[in-house]
């Protein structure tokens, strides 16, 4: 088994201008994951770089609103709300709510930085 707690878990700077704590990765599970999970902050009025992943995402809202772009598609995000990410998107989250943002992320495959393009 492997626990994760929130306050335990640093924070780190993504590349894509987001601040991030990793719960679940291959490197830290002992159970052999495939995936990886990640919670995902960021202030208002401020967006993510436009970037691609070779994974597949499933974003799910934990607090604010956000409008997230895939490809040519833009919707609005809200509490609860979940969306699948295809492999290979241009993709940008932005908070468009007065609160931080936060959203878990599911990565399959799991995450890996030579996967990630920032396209700006």
């Amino acid at each position: 088994m492997s626990l994760k707690k929130n306050s335990e878990i640093k924070s780190i700077k993504g590349n894509e201008g987001t601040s991030i704590k990793q719960f679940f990765h291959p490197h830290n599970t002992l159970n052999g994951i495939k995936y990886s999970l990640a919670q995902f902050t960021l202030e208002p009025g401020k967006k993510t770089k436009l970037h691609k992943i070779k994974s597949s995402e499933i974003y799910y809202i934990l607090e604010g609103i956000a409008n997230l772009k895939i490809d040519d598609d833009s919707m609005v995000l809200e509490k609860d709300d979940s969306v699948y990410v295809p492999p290979n998107s241009k993709q940008t989250i932005k908070n468009v709510g007065k609160e931080n943002l936060k959203f878990l992320c599911v990565v399959e495959p799991a995450w890996k930085s030579e996967d990630e393009i920032i396209l700006e």
